[in-house]
């Protein structure tokens, strides 16, 4: 028996002028939902349509050149690449360490009162602009920690720019960590506690693995934004005017968002060869690809690990 055969489902139904309400506010929300998408389908178009004019004005031996220099018709697009992996690398070989200390300290042992300072002093970090920190890696970082680890490092440098992402990106482990811990059940602690493991332990061999599921995802979502991050790549890797192929972090190199930013510097900037232009959307589509491909294994991992409790 349907609700409105039922005896009073005329009134379970309400008036029709509320019924008018909430027909137009459901429309609305599709509404939103659906140019959300639409938005989304254009712009990937919008990036596949111009990337397969730039290959169809390119020869494919002009992606294999020895460095990036669009100007002069040389889209390695290897040397992008590979500095964008080292960047990412090098940050997050500092952001998932101190990130996941900083969510089991907050977690585990920091009582009320100091986390409910200390979150918010680290959440800040995540609010400082990020030519701020390209500005601190280009002036602090790499004088005072690169070059003093390694004197032959030069003033731009993969490694100070990767540090600076590493900063970057230590706030969004630590909260993301941190909140896929404190929703483990207590009963898990006490259990452990109660079979005589130290705190130690219990963080490490029940809290960590019971939450692993936000912990990838908060790992694989810093990887995305280290591969995003545009301005302190920009200002401390250098490189501006394009780059040789490296894999030395200790050198100037060029990153996907770095050389879209150098290249597309004003509208006045985007000269040179036929195809620089398009160049710039065949990088915005490799830039696409990468995040995507990380986020559909992140969502995949999440969905096989994730723990009802």
């Amino acid at each position: 028996m349907t609700a409105s055969a039922a005896p009073g489902g005329s009134l379970l139904r309400g008036s029709r002028r509320r019924r008018r309400n909430e027909a137009a506010v459901r429309g609305a929300l599709f509404a939103a939902a659906a140019l959300s998408i639409l938005i989304s389908v254009g712009i990937v178009l919008s990036l596949v349509f111009e990337a397969v004019s730039f290959l169809s004005q390119i020869e494919l031996s002009q992606l294999v050149a020895p460095g990036w220099f669009p100007r002069r018709g040389m889209f390695s697009i290897a040397t992008v690449v590979v500095g964008t992996l080292i960047v990412t690398v090098i940050a997050m070989t500092i952001a998932a360490p101190v990130g996941l200390g900083s969510a089991i300290y907050l977690s585990e042992y920091a009582t009320p009162r100091v986390r409910g300072i200390v979150k918010p002093i680290l959440e800040i970090l995540a609010g400082i602009p990020s030519v701020v920190l390209g500005f601190f890696a280009l002036t602090w970082i790499s004088p005072n920690i690169v070059q003093n680890l390694f004197p032959e490092a030069k003033g731009f440098s993969l490694m100070a720019a990767g540090i600076g992402v590493g900063v970057l990106t230590i706030p969004l482990v630590a909260s993301i960590s941190e909140d896929a811990m404190r929703a483990v059940p207590n009963a898990l602690r006490e259990a452990s506690y109660g079979l005589g493991s130290r705190r130690l332990t219990t963080s490490v061999r029940v809290i960590v693995p019971a939450a692993i599921s936000g912990i990838v995802a908060a790992l694989i979502l810093a990887t995305s934004r280290a591969i995003g991050e545009t301005m302190v790549v920009a200002l401390a890797a250098g490189a501006s005017g394009g780059s040789l192929f490296t894999v030395d972090p200790l050198g100037p190199g060029q990153t996907l968002t770095a050389a879209m930013a150098s290249l597309a510097a004003g509208s006045d900037q985007v000269a040179g060869a036929n195809a620089a232009f398009q160049s710039l959307f065949f990088l915005g589509l490799l830039l696409f690809l990468m995040t995507l491909v990380l986020n559909v294994i992140a969502d995949t991992f999440v969905r096989r690990t994730r723990q009802k409790y």
